[in-house]
């Protein structure tokens, strides 16, 4: 197999040299040319540290053997999740024996998919960490190629991690970008000058969100003058710190001038590490960004700030992301847009070679020693391809959409069962009352940032006539909702919006009222009993000033001089929490349903 690109040098030691962008470049050649005998011995190594598995005994193959590679391709079928489930819950579950791996399964990686309404889990081995920090080894070669003089500066890189679990069996259960982040891959990388970040490491650390943006933010500003480019992993992602900057840039600047770190950024670590940044009061520094801050129109707002033509994002904008293109574009002034590479929970795939492409003109190039899963399956990750050409010998692609999602917002994955189990589930607590639904539909509405899921349902009495509903029992329609949705989402209830004039039957409905759910990640939630009292979230903007929830009274703003919304009912309630994306449901009754 064609060797991969020298190592790093070690921590202390001088800048890597061009030459070794040079030597990374040649290396994609490589591969690429002869992708097939690149696979097959990649293959051919997987199986071999796998012959112990008892999932290449079923199949009646030897990894071994010296015909390993023909044996596995005739015998292994194309398998989805469901079928190594089983599997999959064995090791979760404690079972140290070889199943899947030859080599012991050190995590579970989260997928954003779901199964059976759980987030699935993919057995990761202690090299797998490896193989991916070798594709990011190959981004900045490959943008340097496009972009001259990247590191002459820093690159403010938002990067967040999420709370992990642990399986029954002890083993930790977290997102792909959460491990990697806690890897000593990331925390123990060489000083390198084209990949300097603003961001300290413990604010990247952080789980709380707030505090993670706050500090990552703060730090961006402070070294306004060096950055060179900015960016997040996922173009929504990024949106949501433009909105955190919309609404806290007053705090940041007072941060700024007077050279302390708000009290509310309690971490310490975080603490201690944003106050080795922010070493003394800036008042002119300050004044700068509020100027801009403070005009009325936040149109280019990301040029404007960071005072720089040299400046360009990078993010995830194909797919699911590509919503978010004309909102980034108004932020950006005219900034070049790059997304350099396409990767799942499962696998990371491949690269985008051109970088500065237009997102719509974004063609991936597999990496073939990175295709192949290390533990011994021919999975199927579901994505949907389109096929745009060929780097030498090896595929290149566009990505079109993930399969089998009805519903699509952020990294919020909802198919159609999941919703209809919710929806119906829901609504039978109106049955006592003489109501029942009589349709619903959904659809995702990209007006908002990130992103809302809305679906519309309704629901009458007998002969047409509507039953009155307490307040109480939309609020347990909320709460079933919450508890049906998958792992990824959680709902919390909301405001109504204004009636709508007709239903969608064409009748005309009797004093409609909605109820609003917010998703977020369930590890950051309350536990029910909690919400059921009315838990908020620590947003200082949705509390009182005795600490206690308030009701909101309006859906949020759009942003400063961005295009209105079309649809009012479909807005993103900012929580400091990191939620995702809204889902909002209309049921006929005469009660809305509030809550924190």
């Amino acid at each position: 197999m064609p060797e991969a690109p020298p190592p790093p040098p070690p921590a202390g030691a001088t800048a890597a040299p061009p030459e070794s962008h040079r030597e990374a470049l040649e290396y994609i050649e490589r591969v690429t040319s002869s992708a097939g005998e690149v696979q097959r011995r990649v293959l051919a190594e997987i199986l071999s540290q796998n012959a112990p598995a008892e999932y290449l005994r079923r199949l009646g193959v030897s990894g071994a053997a010296p015909t390993a590679v023909d044996d596995f391709r005739r015998a292994a079928p194309l398998v989805t999740y469901e079928d190594i489930l089983p599997d999959v819950l064995r090791i979760a579950n404690g079972d140290t024996s070889p199943i899947l791996s030859g080599k012991p399964i050190r995590e579970f990686l989260t997928s954003s998919g779901t199964s059976g309404g759980e987030r699935k889990l993919m057995p990761t081995i202690a090299d797998e960490m490896d193989r991916r920090s070798l594709l990011y080894s190959l981004l900045m070669p490959v943008m340097s190629r496009a972009v001259p003089g990247l590191d002459k500066g820093k690159a403010m890189y938002l990067y967040f991690v999420k709370a992990e679990s642990r399986t029954p069996g002890g083993l930790p259960a977290r997102p792909v970008l959460t491990s990697f982040y806690r890897s000593r891959h990331f925390l123990e990388r060489p000083h390198d000058p084209y990949t300097v970040y603003t961001s300290p490491d413990e604010a990247v650390l952080c789980v709380d969100a707030y505090q993670s943006m706050y500090a990552q933010l703060l730090c961006g500003l402070v070294h306004r003058a060096d950055v060179l480019r900015v960016g997040a992993v996922f173009a929504s992602g990024f949106l949501r710190a433009i909105r955190f900057l919309e609404k806290h840039w007053p705090r940041l600047c007072r941060d700024i001038r007077t050279g302390e770190l708000d009290a509310e950024i309690t971490d310490r670590a975080v603490r201690g590490a944003v106050e080795r940044v922010l070493v003394r009061p800036d008042p002119d520094l300050a004044d700068a960004v509020e100027a801009e801050c403070g005009k009325a129109s936040w149109q280019g707002i990301i040029r404007r700030v960071w005072a720089t033509d040299q400046v360009h994002r990078r993010l995830i904008v194909t797919g699911a992301m590509a919503q978010y293109i004309p909102t980034l574009e108004f932020y950006g002034g005219g900034l070049p847009l790059t997304c350099t590479m396409y990767a799942s929970s499962e696998c990371y795939f491949g690269l985008n070679l051109n970088p500065m492409c237009s997102p719509s003109d974004v063609a991936y190039t597999l990496i073939p020693n990175n295709v192949l899963l290390r533990v011994c399956i021919v999975y199927r990750v579901g994505d949907v391809l389109r096929v745009a050409g060929f780097k030498n010998q090896a595929p290149q692609f566009n990505f079109v959409r993930r399969k089998n999602v009805a519903l699509s917002i952020d990294s919020d994955k909802t198919d159609e069962a999941e919703l209809h189990a919710a929806v119906s589930g829901a609504v039978t607590h109106l049955a006592p009352f003489g109501a029942s639904l009589v349709e619903y539909t959904s659809y995702a509405d990209a007006t908002t940032i990130p992103g809302a899921t809305t679906c519309s349902s309704g629901s009458s009495g007998p002969r047409g006539k509507t039953t009155p509903v307490p307040a109480s029992v939309f609020e347990d329609c909320c709460l079933a909702v919450e508890e049906a949705l998958n792992s990824v989402c959680t709902a919390r209830a909301g405001p109504p919006t204004a009636p709508s004039a007709r239903s969608r039957s064409g009748s005309s409905p009797t004093a409609p009222s909605t109820s609003s759910w917010t998703t977020r990640s369930r590890a950051a939630r309350p536990s029910t009993s909690t919400r059921r009292q009315g838990a908020c979230d620590r947003d200082p903007s949705s509390t009182s000033s005795k600490g206690g929830c308030r009701r909101p009274t309006s859906a949020p703003s759009a942003p400063s001089g961005a295009p209105e919304a079309s649809n009012g009912a479909a807005t993103m309630e900012e929580s400091s929490s990191g939620s995702a994306s809204r889902l909002i449901i209309k049921l006929l009754g005469k009660e809305a349903l509030y809550s924190c």
